[in-house]
């Protein structure tokens, strides 16, 4: 199933109204479909060069719109909806710890699900369902998303064809190594400043 979901997403890439998809898989990835925009992403910003900072842009708007569409669910449809989706991608059993590292670490868990390949959608539910501050909530998702979309853009942007290979098979720890490097910088600005 997610790799017929991962087809259609390519074959997005192709269409006239590319764009609006991307903004639409960007929104409903945040929140319930399994495939990351970066595949669309990717070939999008591949074929149209001049464009990779307007695409960055608008998935990173679209994904941040689709977060507050998890957090509504997670707040306002946590037993209807939102337990089943956490379900869906066999989350349940981690939820429970996830709800209890929320008040001391929300925007750390927030930015770290939006950049690196942990399903964001389950952390844009979560922090409705504990309530996590709207704002922090938003500046943590507009960093993080913003920073993935931008980094993808920016190396297809610089090296062209054969960056889109690479990535595709290392985004994983690209992601996390990006966010650890990140997160080991504010750090160290805490502690030395």
């Amino acid at each position: 199933m997610i790799r017929a979901l991962y087809d259609w997403t390519m074959r997005l890439a192709g269409h006239r109204r590319a764009t609006w998809a991307l903004a639409a898989v960007s929104f409903i990835e945040s929140s319930v479909f399994p495939v990351p925009p970066d595949a669309l992403l990717l070939p999008m910003v591949m074929a149209q060069r001049e464009r990779a900072w307007r695409l960055a842009a608008i998935c990173t708007a679209a994904s941040v719109l689709g977060g507050l569409l998890g957090y509504a669910i997670g707040y306002f449809l946590w037993e209807a909806v939102g337990q089943a989706i956490v379900d869906l991608y066999g989350y349940a059993s981690q939820f429970q710890r996830f709800s209890e590292l929320y008040e001391a670490w929300g925007f750390w868990i927030v930015a770290g699900a939006g950049f690196t390949p942990f399903p964001y959608k389950v952390i844009t539910i979560a922090s409705g369902v504990t309530e996590l501050a709207l704002g922090t909530f938003l500046l943590a998702s507009v960093v993080s998303r913003g920073a993935r979309f931008f980094l993808v853009a920016a190396l297809v942007w610089y090296f062209g064809p054969p960056v889109r290979v690479f990535i595709e098979r290392n985004l994983g720890w690209l992601a996390t190594a990006f966010f650890l490097l990140l997160l080991g910088g504010f750090v160290a600005l805490r502690y030395v400043g």
